[in-house]
């Protein structure tokens, strides 16, 4: 059976894994761009959007390996954009441009209705609207046995936590502060969740964690 993976996740020192007010400005809530420079440099990402270059260590391992065997995203509304309430109409396409760098069917988590979104790539954004398990049910058939990625945001991923739907996670600890925005793990436990540490290694920009269950 696929599992359902978050990968790349950045989070702060202090575990935040967005700063607050979020916007069309800051997508990542004010600080939280800070959170993934660690992966701004790597190949993979360049290569995302169609730059060269980029530092080929461990980050971009790390960063590749969270593309790997995957047949669909599920995404929280706020991860697609900064629109809230019922949508006005069909004009925001989400933060990526007309070939967003995910190439799968994407399953966004909404409480209000809006047809499939095709794209350049091969990415479709699909609506869900009955909660983050019909969201995963979809996503797992869409995926023909490969890997679901879970990309966020926070609230999202701590749903899928709470659910113990997640089975793997990597987390990168960037060497940032935040302060206040929203934290990643606050009130959940893991160990009894039945996560264990498998993989933890540092580099200049980040302390990479691989948390999984069983």
């Amino acid at each position: 059976m696929s599992r359902l993976r978050v990968e790349s996740f950045s989070i702060s020192l202090d575990g935040y894994g967005a700063g607050p007010a979020q916007d069309l400005d800051n997508p990542l809530g004010i600080g939280g761009k800070a959170l993934h420079e660690w992966a701004f440099a790597t190949r993979t990402f360049r290569r995302l959007f169609g730059m060269e270059g980029g530092s080929t260590g461990v980050d971009d391992e790390l960063a590749q390996r969270g593309f790997d065997n995957v047949g669909a995203w599920i995404l929280g509304r706020n991860m697609f954009g900064p629109v809230r309430g019922p949508w006005p109409d069909e004009s925001w396409r989400g933060w990526w441009g007309e070939e967003p760098p995910y190439h799968v069917p994407v399953f966004v988590l909404t409480h209000h209705a809006r047809p499939p979104l095709a794209m350049a790539g091969g990415t479709t954004f699909h609506f869900v609207t009955d909660g983050l398990p019909a969201a995963l049910e979809r996503a797992r058939a869409a995926a023909g046995g490969r890997d679901v990625r879970m990309g966020g945001g926070v609230a999202t991923i701590r749903e899928g936590l709470r659910a113990g739907l997640i089975d793997e996670m990597h987390l990168a600890v960037s060497p940032v502060l935040l302060g206040q925005g929203e934290h990643l793990l606050h009130g959940i436990d893991l160990p009894a969740l039945g996560f264990r540490c498998t993989r933890h290694v540092p580099t200049p920009l980040a302390t990479h964690v691989v948390l999984a269950r069983g």
